[in-house]
């Protein structure tokens, strides 16, 4: 049986992928500890949208929600090659490795843009909150806008591939767009934001 615990973390350091060793508070590993909580937190939105629908039959066309749970798990896999990616320190340690690419990116636009044709046009800021999905969506997207930030953090140290910043910025939009999205599939109205009295 392979023990899950090494010990080799009890100093307070951690290894990267080229065998190296840093502090589990460095920029490096702030970055990547961060884009792993938004993948738990995209995981906790796919159990939340499969709880929701039964799986399709063969003859049934597959349904909006289904496809936000496929494009979701889609993101997942991307998240875990960004997250190897950050983790690697040194372009030429990165050559050989699966990579975020400028068509990953545009994917994720073309998903924005389906989602807004489906929805009505925003009128004011909105609340997270609605249906339940939604507002997972919401907290996906402030996750996503912390790893935003922690990776701009951590390429000020050593530098990050501009296509994981362009990656990261387009996914917390789409977050924000499939959150009303899911309102709308749910028949729930976006929370809009009122100026207090």
């Amino acid at each position: 049986m392979t023990k899950i615990y090494t010990k080799s973390g009890d100093d307070g350091d951690t290894g990267l992928f080229d065998g190296s060793r840093i502090r589990k508070n460095d920029p490096r590993v702030e970055a990547y500890g961060t884009v792993d909580e938004l993948n738990a937190q995209l995981g906790v939105l796919i159990a939340a949208i499969r709880a929701r629908t039964s799986p399709p039959s063969a003859q049934a066309p597959i349904t909006d929600w289904q496809k936000l749970a496929d494009r979701a798990t889609r993101i997942q896999h991307e998240l875990f090659t960004l997250g190897a990616e950050l983790a690697t320190p040194g372009e030429k340690n990165r050559e050989r490795m699966p990579r975020i690419l400028p068509s990953h990116a545009e994917t994720l636009e073309g998903w924005i843009d389906e989602a807004t044709a489906a929805i009505k046009s925003l009128r004011a800021f909105v609340l997270p909150g609605g249906d339940p999905i939604a507002a997972q969506l919401h907290v996906c997207r402030t996750v996503c806008r912390r790893a935003e930030r922690a990776i701009i953090t951590a390429d000020e140290a050593q530098a990050v591939s501009r296509d994981i910043v362009i990656y990261v910025n387009r996914l917390s939009d789409l977050l924000f767009t499939w959150a009303r999205w899911a309102n709308e599939l749910a028949g729930v109205s976006d929370v809009e934001w009122r100026k207090p009295d």
